[in-house]
């Protein structure tokens, strides 16, 4: 099973309705996803911070996540500057850096890393139930909702089949090396692994069936409207129209 580190605690943020949280979360990224100015993106690199202070998040668990964004970014940091064209303000050799790639290496990185830390805050701290329960209630599909739930709960069972496969290959002598030989075994492995998957998938179909479903989805977590919800999502909502504000109307004088 995938393991939900940030699901359990008992802070400010745990206690907000799902719902409210992946409004939040969709549109404070969204937001901060088509903002260009660098002058506004701390903005909400400072909101995600403080998401996280109050979901009380450990700091070193967070920055791993933040490691996995950062090999992505460095990539864009070792290309763009020299290959974006612009201002030189910075040679190596034949490397041109310039100031426009410079400063779109900046806007990349400051969004994705305050992305990155709202989904932490907002979206990581509640358990993948919660979230379905958050996605129903915002009308989304049945189907898409099923979908996320069975591929959350079901990725870690087609991994463990996949370990068995290639496990019994191994014991037949299989070496992986890189010759057709390898090529063809793990194409066949492959092929079995969405035999048993399928498989597996129509007995659990089968099983759910057997239990009463009939294509709805249902929780027995009750979240009433309350104050915290609501001032919760007023504060967000006002602090996302005060930089789309000032990126909209006042940057852009």
């Amino acid at each position: 099973m995938i393991e939900e580190l940030f699901a359990t605690g008992n802070s400010l943020i745990h206690r907000i309705n799902p719902k409210v949280r992946i409004v939040s979360a969709s549109g404070l990224s969204i937001a901060a996803a088509l903002s260009n100015h660098m002058m506004i993106l701390p903005g909400y690199l400072a909101i995600s911070m403080i998401l996280i202070a109050m979901a009380r998040l450990q700091l070193a668990r967070v920055m791993k996540r933040v490691k996995s964004v950062a090999w992505f970014l460095l990539m864009i940091w070792l290309i763009v500057p020299v290959t974006f064209d612009g201002q030189v303000v910075y040679q190596v050799g034949f490397l041109k850096f310039t100031a426009q790639g410079i400063e779109l290496c900046a806007l990349i990185s400051l969004k994705a890393i305050a992305i990155v830390l709202m989904f932490t805050a907002l979206i990581a701290t509640m358990p993948i139930a919660s979230l379905g329960a958050g996605l129903h209630q915002l009308k989304v599909p049945d189907k898409m909702v099923f979908l996320l739930l069975m591929s959350y709960r079901y990725i870690d069972v087609i991994e463990k089949e996949y370990t068995k496969l290639l496990r019994a290959a191994k014991f037949r002598g299989f070496v992986p090396g890189t010759n057709l030989h390898s090529y063809k075994t793990f194409a066949y492995l492959a092929g079995m692994l969405f035999v048993r998957a399928s498989l597996r998938a129509h007995r659990v179909y089968q099983a759910m069936i057997c239990r009463g479903f009939n294509g709805k989805f249902y929780t027995l977590d009750v979240y009433p409207p309350n104050r915290l919800n609501s001032a919760f999502l007023a504060v967000v909502v006002v602090a996302g129209l005060i930089l789309t504000y000032i990126d909209l109307f006042r940057m852009g004088t």
